[in-house]
């Protein structure tokens, strides 16, 4: 079969043909409907070296969004349907430890000693014809469309993660959102804020085009560059927003956000560019909170889905044949998606 394998540190990954897998006891084979290609990814192949933190080795198949249909049950699998359409829970922790007991695969205990971090971190990813995935990491797509969900396993389950661990911040009248960053994750944060919570959501971006999708989908937007901070405060009556979500992470996002914040608020870095935060008693808002996230648990994506289902949640996407999956992630490293790069392993 066919797959985007990531041979090499700092080098383009190869459309190559590989072996079909075969599902383990406790695995299922899917034939895979959709898989996401993500700046993860990228950087994984580009930037990182050996040895670096945060690298993991090749070689392996890209692809930790994924969505497929069943198509072969490993040994004692019981529970899922052949031929049913699911999406595949992409971290994969010990399953022993008290995290993954609760879902929380990405903060495993024994992380150090896995393998692998994931399906496309170290274990062979959805962007092929076939993969294999863990019985538990499927979520149920019943009639929705597998293709179009494919996105939903990372570029909605990681700022839906965010947001729901902030949304006593966001509960009750007159309350403000702010999002930084409106690529895939930070579409789908708007989106999942105007369902989820009643409050103002202000996007803000350098990207015209970007701002008019937010704007479309409910946000107010604000340009990015001078008067930015002054702009958002002035939405908010002054007082700043009570959550905050940066989905690029870098310094200048970073000192936006934390410029932008109420008393008593809470400020989320999604995104992983290096940025820092500075910290000091009388700048900071008091009883403000600064964190960061990764990824979500399954219990978000089987809620995420949800969503999905009942329509709250619609990821943009532009399809791609197998052919051209190398295109995608080209497309992707020069910024030149408006939607999330989808390939589809068995488009005709």
């Amino acid at each position: 079969m066919r797959a985007v394998v990531f041979e090499k540190w700092q080098t383009f990954p190869s459309l190559t043909d590989i072996e079909r897998p075969k599902p383990g006891p406790g695995e299922v084979l899917l034939k895979v409907a959709g898989a996401g290609a993500c700046h993860s990814d990228v950087a994984l192949y580009k930037d990182f070296e050996e040895g670096a933190p945060g690298s993991i080795p090749p070689a392996f198949v890209l692809g930790h969004e994924n969505s497929g249909w069943v198509e072969e049950l490993g040994e004692g699998v019981t529970g899922v349907e052949v031929g049913g359409a699911y999406l595949v829970y992409g971290p994969v922790g010990c399953g022993r430890c008290k995290a993954c007991s609760r879902g929380q695969d990405t903060y495993c205990e024994n992380a150090a000693e896995m393998p692998y971090l994931g399906m496309g971190l170290g274990r062979d990813g959805g962007m092929a014809e076939y993969m294999v995935a863990p019985v538990r990491n499927l979520v149920p797509l019943g009639d929705a469309d597998p293709v179009a969900a494919a996105p939903l396993s990372d570029a909605a389950l990681t700022p839906y993660h965010a947001i729901k661990n902030s949304l006593p911040n966001l509960a009750g009248g007159g309350k403000y959102a702010l999002v930084i960053g409106l690529g895939g994750l930070g579409q789908m944060a708007v989106q999942i804020l105007k369902a989820l919570t009643g409050a103002t959501v202000i996007a803000t971006d350098m990207k015209e085009d970007a701002m008019k999708r937010a704007e479309a989908a409910g946000a107010v937007v604000v340009p990015g560059g001078d008067g930015q901070v002054e702009r958002i405060r002035e939405i908010t009556g002054g007082r700043g927003v009570d959550a905050a979500f940066d989905f690029v992470g870098a310094g200048p996002t970073i000192k936006t956000a934390a410029a932008s914040m109420a008393p008593q608020s809470r400020f989320t870095v999604v995104g992983i560019a290096g940025g820092t935060f500075e910290w000091s008693f009388f700048t900071t808002p008091y009883e403000s909170t600064v964190t960061n996230t990764y990824w979500g648990t399954i219990e978000d994506l089987h809620e995420v889905v949800a969503m999905y289902r009942a329509g709250q949640i619609k990821p943009e996407v532009e399809l791609y044949s197998m052919d051209n999956a190398l295109e995608a992630y080209r497309k992707l490293e020069a910024g030149e998606l408006t939607g999330r790069a989808v390939v589809v392993p068995h488009m005709a």
